[in-house]
């Protein structure tokens, strides 16, 4: 049998990488090496016989260089000026990108934060222990409110709007809501016992205060406001809550919110939660 000779093996590098190949091999698209090309960061110095720009071995290594530099952040005029540096100094700008990078991380670091602190108080609510509540909201606050209200309204957007809220609050700011809370209520009875009618420019002011003051929550609408009116009168534990602040309040209260809703169109009777 005669000897068969075998074919040798290509070196692509030896002979040259097209862009297709060289784009795959630095794992950036034709067309990013077509840019670095035209602004002449990074060029193809060969030619195949056909007249196609070909890659060799030092042009990849430019390219995975810039592919490198961009990975870090460095803009294209930037990598432009660290590849045409003639010194062996090409730390200093290094340094300064990673720097930045650091500057980067602490920031996500700090938005990584403050979605754990999102998410935990679209679960708990008010993001506060139980002794924190009760020094702020007094003894009787109901540290389980948040709770069962996740429960009840936890797939609504007021419940998004208070978890919101909620998650970039800390103890003094939930003392000023509760300070300014305490002082609406005390206005409140004292309107009462002063004989101030629904209805009136003061009773009509304490119900704007009371929407400016729930903000604290969620934005509360005049219709919404009108449906925590009746709540406030029929349910029992709310009923409870302002009689037992002044007795007969929750009643006042409501027909306050009534009047005030009526003087800017609104109907209390069909009143809904929008």
């Amino acid at each position: 049998m005669g000897v068969v000779e075998s074919t040798p093996a290509v070196d692509r590098k030896a002979e040259g990488l097209t862009v297709g190949q060289a784009a795959s091999s630095v794992g950036v698209t034709v067309r990013t090496l077509h840019h670095w090309d035209e602004i002449a960061l990074a060029s193809p110095s060969q030619r195949s016989p056909g007249g196609y720009r070909l890659y060799t071995a030092d042009d990849l290594a430019r390219l995975q260089r810039v592919a490198i530099y961009r990975e870090l952040g460095l803009s294209l005029d930037a990598i432009g000026e660290l590849l045409a540096e003639q010194s062996d100094d090409r730390t200093t700008p290094l340094r300064t990108q990673r720097e930045q990078v650091q500057q980067h991380i602490e920031h996500l670091q700090n938005v990584a934060t403050g979605l754990d602190r999102m998410i935990e108080a679209h679960e708990r609510g008010i993001l506060l222990s139980t002794a924190q509540q009760a020094a702020i909201f007094g003894a009787d606050w109901n540290a389980e409110w948040a709770a069962d209200a996740r429960d009840r309204w936890g797939d609504t957007p007021e419940w998004a709007q208070f978890a919101e809220n909620a998650a970039t609050r800390g103890p003094e700011e939930w003392r000023r809501v509760a300070d300014a809370t305490a002082a609406f209520e005390s206005d409140l009875a004292r309107a009462m016992r002063d004989g101030i009618e629904p209805g009136s420019a003061p009773a009509d002011a304490l119900v704007e205060r009371h929407r400016e003051i729930f903000s604290a929550y969620f934005a509360l609408t005049r219709e919404m406001q009108v449906c925590l009116g009746r709540r406030y009168e029929t349910d029992p534990e709310f009923a409870a809550y302002y009689d037992g602040i002044h007795s007969g309040l929750s009643a006042w209260f409501r027909r306050a919110i009534d009047a005030s809703a009526r003087a800017h169109g609104i109907d209390p009777d069909t009143a809904i939660w929008r």
